[in-house]
């Protein structure tokens, strides 16, 4: 399978901070970001609570072969106010088809931890490509923060997906099918 980035667009994703990187074995692919923050508080812009990046992903597949996304881990920090709140969001889906598979995990203050979320979708439930066409595939993901009754002109609240280096890695892995006479 060949991935390649159509398209990287969003708050949390300016231009040139988001990398897709393939596993050699085709089986999962990683997604690093750089600047992913939302904040409220002190040195926070008004629109700074919700930052999103829409990845649009053009999938090279094996003729024969269709996938599905089975698992995903999100990583990243988060320092909450008593009072806070936030939510990391997800949703998947191929371009043109109306199946959208989304997810979300809230969190809430005080917090000042790293976090991960992990997504797994059981095989009955996958979302398949079809069979026989090319469509790109999106991902949708959001970080938001809720000041709540935290006391923002003393104090900020902030959700990243990053690392301890700086960038998040987010893993996405894979299921396989043959296709079927009758698939679409």
């Amino acid at each position: 399978m060949i991935i390649t980035v159509a398209t990287v667009n969003g708050s949390g994703c300016p231009a040139g901070t988001a990398a897709v990187a393939v596993s050699e074995d085709n089986t999962a692919f990683t997604v690093t970001y750089s600047e992913y923050l939302a904040q409220v508080g002190v040195g926070a812009k008004p629109t700074d609570f919700r930052k999103n990046c829409q990845l649009n992903l053009a999938m090279k597949v094996p003729q024969g072969f269709t996938y599905a996304i089975a698992k995903v881990d999100y990583r990243g920090y988060a320092y909450l106010e008593d009072g806070a709140n936030a939510m990391q969001k997800a949703s998947y889906y191929f371009q043109g088809a109306s199946n959208t598979d989304a997810r979300q995990k809230e969190f809430l203050g005080p917090l000042d931890d790293n976090w991960q979320v992990t997504h797994t979708t059981e095989l009955p439930a996958l979302v398949w490509a079809p069979c026989g066409e090319i469509r790109n595939f999106n991902i949708n993901t959001e970080l938001r923060v809720n000041a709540g009754t935290s006391n923002t002109k003393e104090t900020t609240s902030l959700m990243t997906m990053d690392s301890t280096d700086g960038s998040v890695d987010t893993t996405y892995q894979m299921a396989w099918k043959r296709c079927e006479p009758g698939d679409d």
